[in-house]
């Protein structure tokens, strides 16, 4: 069932998420200071591929200078963006699943730095 519900994802929202994502973290990783962040943005992109089967477990204390820095720089606006995305998807029946995996992804995009999913 996960694998069914993977590539309904990826054709339905996980792609162009994904995408935008490394192609976030592509601009971070430019500068030298922002490699942290581009770095836990392309790690972000390959949770947006894949989401069903995973599990995302968030530490804000393990890095927490990071997690601010990573908060002030668009990781608000993401977790934000995710919430709204599965609160919409909460709407139907149906989406209830898609929203699960958009309100796991804003877990990891709360604090990235610490965060690990398998």
């Amino acid at each position: 069932m996960k694998t069914f519900g993977n590539v309904i994802w990826l054709l339905l929202f996980g792609l162009w998420e994904a995408i935008a994502l490394f192609l976030l973290g592509c601009l971070f990783c430019i500068t030298l200071v922002g490699i942290p962040l581009g770095l836990k943005c392309i790690k972000m992109a390959n949770l947006a591929l894949w989401p069903f089967g995973k599990t995302v477990e968030a530490n804000f204390e393990e890095h927490p200078v990071g997690n601010a820095v990573w908060l002030s720089f668009g990781g608000l606006g993401m977790a934000a963006g995710c919430y709204v995305a599965g609160i919409i998807l909460c709407i139907t029946l149906i989406g209830i699943p898609f929203a699960k995996q958009y309100f796991k992804l804003a877990r990891y995009a709360i604090s990235p730095f610490g965060a690990s999913f398998d």
